[in-house]
């Protein structure tokens, strides 16, 4: 397999996790009753490392190998910009959401900035996988 083939792969397979999460898994967890909010919030976080850590680990060696191995392009641009676009709305943004929501519940506030960041990062993973077509 070539690096750019392990980069559509992995952009793929992101784009297809991030769809989940945003077309099932959040709707799930903001549906859950204020009740089950703890419980429900704590095993949707033991479930999501769970998948977030290789998806992101293939991501960013398909990442790294493309940038060592392929001429830089347009597309190799975006694609790159989209990947760090993703990354730091993850760590900077949506990480720090779920601190507070296991920290304190829900509040609207939050569960909107979730879901705001969440869409930029479906946006991003699309665009990633867009781009990768043609690196």
């Amino acid at each position: 397999m070539s690096a750019e083939q392990f980069l559509l792969l992995a952009t793929g397979v992101h784009l297809g996790f991030q769809a989940v999460v945003t077309i099932v898994v959040y709707p799930g967890l903001v549906n859950l009753a204020p009740d089950d909010w703890e419980r429900g919030h704590a095993a949707h976080t033991h479930r999501m490392i769970i998948v977030v850590t290789p998806v992101y680990a293939a991501l960013a060696i398909a990442l790294g190998w493309a940038l060592a191995k392929v001429s830089c392009s347009p597309a190799l641009i975006v694609t790159t910009g989209a990947v760090l676009m993703v990354g730091v709305t993850t760590a900077l943004v949506a990480a720090p959401i779920h601190s507070r929501l296991s920290a304190g519940g829900p509040t609207q506030k939050l569960i909107r900035n979730l879901r705001r960041a969440d869409t930029l990062r479906l946006i991003g993973a699309a665009l990633a996988c867009g781009a990768a077509l043609f690196v």
